[in-house]
């Protein structure tokens, strides 16, 4: 296999959480690959300035102002991308958001407010792209965003990391759901990723946790946003192929113990 089984020349791309940071990143580079990129998110400035970012490197880009939320907005968009491009090769499903608190702290609303945006976002996201790629004959790759968070009971990640585990069940199953179809499922668990999201708003705290991970990491720095997205698009493209139901983990070394 060559280098071109990265070229996603001709496919389309629907990249959700793509107004910054990990989905920002993934977008520009699903771009790059040669796909037309069709951005969702609730931040539309955001989302023009991504599509502003892959247009002034030759790229194609389309933004839809989604909360993921909620399903209907879900549909719509998915279905005014395939009305527009003509087909949907690849999903991407990268929204979340973060939240902390104690186990003995954490409210109904806190929990809600996670679970609707990073697992249902989720998986409105892949039930629509299956829909459609299995309606089209399409053998199309879906990528989902789980975290390292997965893999530890982290403090303060009650939500965030059992939301994010819920998703990568939901990769396994749908993989084994839509094989047969010739869709790939798989996801990315990334580490610490220097991102808007895990931005603190304290500087010492930010230099701090920072500092951390890169004493931990045996790569001895933190992650980037394109780290992630490069992991991204090895899923999505025809280097992985014969991939399905896998877990992909750009985490520098690090199994995030605490």
């Amino acid at each position: 296999m060559s280098v071109k089984a990265y070229d996603l020349t001709g496919r389309t791309a629907f990249v959700t959480g793509a107004a910054s940071g990990i989905g920002r990143a993934t977008a520009a580079l699903l771009a790059e690959a040669g796909a037309t990129v069709h951005g969702a998110d609730r931040d539309t400035q955001g989302l023009h300035e991504t599509a502003t970012l892959i247009k002034q490197h030759g790229g194609t880009a389309h933004i839809h102002t989604v909360d993921v939320a909620d399903r209907g907005q879900v549909t719509d968009a998915v279905a005014t991308a395939v009305a527009t491009s003509g087909r949907l090769d690849i999903m991407a499903a990268v929204a979340g958001i973060m939240h902390s608190s104690p186990v003995l702290e954490t409210r109904d609303e806190d929990l809600d407010r996670v679970w609707s945006v990073n697992f249902k976002g989720v998986l409105y996201a892949c039930q629509e792209a299956a829909r459609t790629m299995i309606a089209s004959g399409t053998r199309g790759s879906i990528v989902t965003m789980a975290s390292g968070a997965v893999d530890t009971g982290g403090p303060g990640l009650l939500c965030y990391g059992a939301a994010k585990a819920a998703v990568v069940q939901l990769t396994k199953t749908l993989a084994n759901e839509v094989g047969r179809h010739g869709i790939r499922v798989n996801a990315v668990a990334p580490g610490w990723i220097r991102t808007p999201m895990t931005t603190r708003h304290d500087e010492s705290a930010q230099a701090h946790t920072e500092s951390l991970m890169v004493r931990m990491a045996p790569l001895g720095r933190v992650g980037e946003s394109e780290d992630v997205a490069h992991a991204v698009l090895h899923l999505a493209s025809d280097a992985s192929a014969f991939t399905t139901g896998q877990i992909l983990r750009p985490n520098g070394g690090v199994a995030m113990p605490w």
